[in-house]
């Protein structure tokens, strides 16, 4: 086993306590969070370098076909690697917190676990039993058109996405653009700036937003920006598997 192939079997994920606060303090007041230095450049390698082997994923999308953008992505088949399911794994937790406080706000019934395979499990059990994590790649003049990753009926309001690549020195252009839209209201989109291993996390529907008559619901979409030059590459991580 290679160096880079050991990265990517790593079982624990940092993330620091620090953040915890800054986290659920961001998603409550922008629908998204950004934590920095989620994964070493080493653990970034190691993560892009599983695109080339076949054996992991269980489908190849080419976005062009369907009408996404340009560019492709790889979904993950089941067992996933350790380094990808550590990740999934360790922020469920600190993410379901947020999106059952988001449920209770929007007057949701469903409520989440604290463990992700007990949320799985009822995934599955609703007939949604493909993983959903997946690697996505982008060259020169490739982007991905705005959307939301919803997979099914059942669904966990939070995903994140990593940058596996470096902006200015892998790739220029390729921002990672949110767009929210509101009845009656025009939409507002933002562009988060990340550096390679920075996490963004961020709405996968629709989040609470106070307002006149106390809360109104705001959907969100999201979208990565033409790359001008060069090669980019995420993992994007959803929680909720796929019909």
């Amino acid at each position: 086993m290679t160096a880079l192939a050991q990265t990517a079997q790593r079982t624990t994920v940092r993330f620091p306590e620090a953040q915890d606060m800054h986290l659920q303090e961001e998603l409550g007041a922008r629908g998204f969070a950004v934590l920095r230095q989620a994964l070493d450049g080493q653990e970034c390698e190691a993560l892009r370098a599983l695109y080339a082997d076949g054996t992991l994923f269980r489908s190849r999308v080419v976005m062009a076909r369907h009408g996404f953008g340009q560019g492709e992505y790889q979904y993950f088949a089941y067992p996933l690697p350790q380094l990808v399911a550590a990740l999934r794994a360790q922020l469920y937790p600190q993410l379901a917190s947020v999106a059952n406080c988001w449920n209770e706000l929007l007057k949701i019934e469903a409520r989440y676990p604290n463990d992700l395979d007990d949320f799985l499990r009822a995934c599955h059990a609703a007939g949604q039993t493909r993983p959903t994590p997946l690697l996505l790649k982008y060259g020169e003049g490739d982007y991905n058109r705005l959307h939301q990753d919803l997979y099914g009926p059942t669904q966990f309001p939070l995903q994140a996405t990593i940058l596996l690549s470096e902006p200015g020195r892998d790739f220029i252009g390729g921002e990672f653009v949110l767009v929210e839209s509101a009845a009656r209201t025009q939409s507002r989109a933002e562009v988060v700036p990340l550096r390679q291993g920075d996490m963004v996390i961020f709405a996968v529907n629709a989040r609470p937003v106070p307002s006149m008559r106390g809360v109104k619901r705001v959907a969100l979409r999201h979208g990565v920006a033409r790359v001008r030059s060069g090669h980019r590459m995420t993992l994007g991580l959803i929680f909720h598997d796929a019909a």
